[in-house]
């Protein structure tokens, strides 16, 4: 009876705990089955595949980003697959989402576009897990992991067949091993972020930074050398076989890097001076205050002589929001997609410098899901 009373006991503290993940594991779910309910349960079609890249007509309907995921995992030869990528070198940088979901079905043509939807939806609940746990351990009552969990950028990624879920789960990972005391294979999963995503080197140069200033453990530093050596290696190798590197602002049509804070958003009111309003209006609270927030906290401490990561973190994901291009500022998905790693790293900041205030207004990015109804 004793050992029953205490299993209870131990359940109802592991569901008081990871509720949040379960949470998102159910919305990601709803989100997933509406949008395959929209297109007779074919789950290539979430991909939103385009013509013009499918079907190489220059005049056809360009698609979603999602596709390029799909293409490469079907076919990750670099020369045949190369034609239905937008931006080849660009595109096919991203390796570790589509070769991980092909390795799961063995190639199955058939099965390739559910293994992707499973990758993303297992990365999202486990990093969200990983962050109650987070929480929990440090004092904090675990629903502040739906900031991260419930951010629409994430959702929407997982039913668009896009990179984020597991890059910047990867990420959170590596952040959690880092916080547990074994760097090494916090480095590792660092490491492989870089091949999920290239935006996640923010974190690895913050990550690297932190080490060699702290002075922590040689294993640690030059683990993370070794996976951002790997990856300079990959780019070389993407130049070589696609005549380019896969770093750049975007796929086609992207514009370049801002010089000025935030032109890129500004920029709108050239085309349309009521879509800027408009974008003002959802942007501003959302994306540019937390910005200016993240840029201001990281500053600060940095200054006052944090030597942490996370802070590190904090500044590099708010510095390079600042300098978006147009291209990314204009298209609302893009946009949260690219801020993913400023809401993870708001939570991470804010409660290793206990901010709880700001880990109650940052619940308000629960609220940014309503972009969903759009897409």
């Amino acid at each position: 009876m004793d050992s029953r009373i205490i299993s209870l006991h131990t359940m109802a503290r592991r569901v008081k705990t990871f509720w949040p993940a379960a949470l998102t594991l159910i919305v990601s779910s709803a989100y997933i089955l509406w949008r395959l309910t929209s297109v007779n349960m074919d789950a290539a079609a979430l991909a939103e595949i385009g013509t013009r890249y499918a079907d190489l007509d220059p005049d056809g309907n360009p698609g979603y980003d999602g596709q390029f995921a799909l293409y490469v995992a079907r076919d990750p030869n670099p020369q045949s697959v190369a034609e239905h990528l937008d931006v080849p070198a660009y595109r096919y940088q991203r390796i570790l989402y589509p070769i991980l979901a092909r390795a799961l079905v063995g190639g199955n043509p058939t099965l390739i576009p559910w293994s992707l939807l499973l990758v993303n939806l297992c990365a999202l609940v486990v990093a969200t897990g990983l962050l109650c746990s987070f929480l929990v351990e440090r004092g904090y009552p675990s629903h502040y992991a739906l900031i991260y969990g419930l951010w629409v950028g994430l959702i929407a990624a997982v039913g668009l067949d896009l990179h984020e879920p597991l890059a910047y789960g990867l990420v959170v990972l590596g952040w959690f091993w880092r916080f547990r005391n074994r760097p090494v294979w916090g480095a590792v999963a660092l490491g492989l972020a870089l091949f999920a995503k290239e935006t996640t080197v923010l974190f690895w140069i913050a990550a690297l930074i932190s080490d060699l200033v702290q002075r922590r453990p040689k294993s640690s530093t030059w683990t993370l050398i070794a996976g951002g050596a790997l990856f300079a290696l990959w780019q070389a190798w993407l130049w070589w076989t696609f005549g380019s590197p896969g770093i750049g602002s975007g796929g086609d049509m992207a514009t370049g890097f801002e010089w000025i804070p935030f032109m890129g958003l500004l920029r709108i009111g050239t085309e349309s001076l009521p879509a800027l309003a408009l974008f003002l209006v959802i942007l501003g609270p959302s994306i540019v205050l937390p910005t200016i927030w993240g840029l201001a906290s990281s500053v600060k401490v940095l200054w006052g002589g944090a030597k942490d990561a996370t802070a590190m973190a904090l500044f590099t994901n708010s510095l390079v929001l600042l300098f978006i291009p147009y291209s990314t500022f204009r298209e609302p998905l893009g946009i949260v997609r690219v801020a993913t790693g400023l809401v993870l790293v708001v939570v991470l900041f804010s409660v290793q410098y206990k901010r709880r205030k700001t880990l109650n207004y940052a619940m308000f990015w629960i609220a940014m899901l309503v972009m969903l109804l759009n897409s």
